[in-house]
């Protein structure tokens, strides 16, 4: 029977890298929802739609298809048919993501498409409401995070080996922002489940991560199979 794992947590907690690893892993279908709502992000501002302007978003989603696949074992997102992978890990596309994340509309939209894959597949699912609604049932909740310090340092050093041209200040300042417009928004809010599993890597290397998360995991698993 196909089961769920949803990890939470704000922007740069490493939930992506270390839900990839884990899939991995664990044999798992990895699927993350963020590329969803950058793609349509980048998709918008393409279109010049303002990521915030709801009266115009959402006109423009009917007959608009978003969908993920994998090829060679890597996620790949598809949004109107075209490939925008490699074109939404900017500074710029992460705060569209944010700002029409906040429209109702646009989370409607990509519910059922999320919940349809992991009614069929075994799924590690990150995002910023998997666990509380996306997938409220899944097997095992975890909220990955880590401080503001620690995740903008991580992003910047990844920013940098993309040869993306920023400043350590700026990043810092755009996951501020970012961190209140996800936890404050009225529609699913970034916060943690009431099962859900606290897990702060503020300290850690990424190994240390994924060993821990995985030790949630394994542990978790084995607690419902009782």
């Amino acid at each position: 029977m196909a089961y769920a794992i949803a990890i939470d947590g704000p922007a740069g907690a490493g939930k992506s890298t270390i839900a990839r690893i884990l899939a991995k892993e664990l044999g798992l279908i990895y699927v993350d929802t963020g590329a969803l709502y950058r793609a349509l992000g980048y998709y918008m501002l393409g279109q010049g739609i303002d990521p915030a302007d709801e009266e115009r978003i959402v006109p423009a989603l009917e007959g608009l298809t978003v969908a993920l696949t994998h090829q060679n074992g890597e996620q790949r997102v598809l949004v109107a048919g075209e490939d925008v992978t490699a074109h939404i890990r900017t500074p710029e596309i992460s705060m569209a993501a944010s700002r029409i994340s906040a429209i109702p509309a646009v989370r409607a939209f990509l519910l059922q498409a999320q919940r349809d894959i992991a009614a069929v597949e075994s799924v590690i699912m990150d995002g910023r409401d998997i666990g509380t609604t996306i997938l409220p049932n899944a097997r095992v909740k975890i909220f990955l995070t880590a401080s503001s310090e620690s995740r903008a340092t991580r992003r910047y050093a990844e920013l940098q080996e993309k040869g993306i041209h920023t400043t350590y200040e700026e990043v810092l300042s755009d996951m501020v922002k970012r961190d209140y417009e996800d936890s404050h928004r009225a529609s699913s809010p970034l916060r943690q489940a009431d099962d859900a599993i606290l897990v702060d890597t503020s300290n850690d290397t990424l190994e240390q991560s994924v060993a821990r998360l995985k030790a949630v995991v394994m542990d978790r698993l084995q607690q419902t199979e009782e």
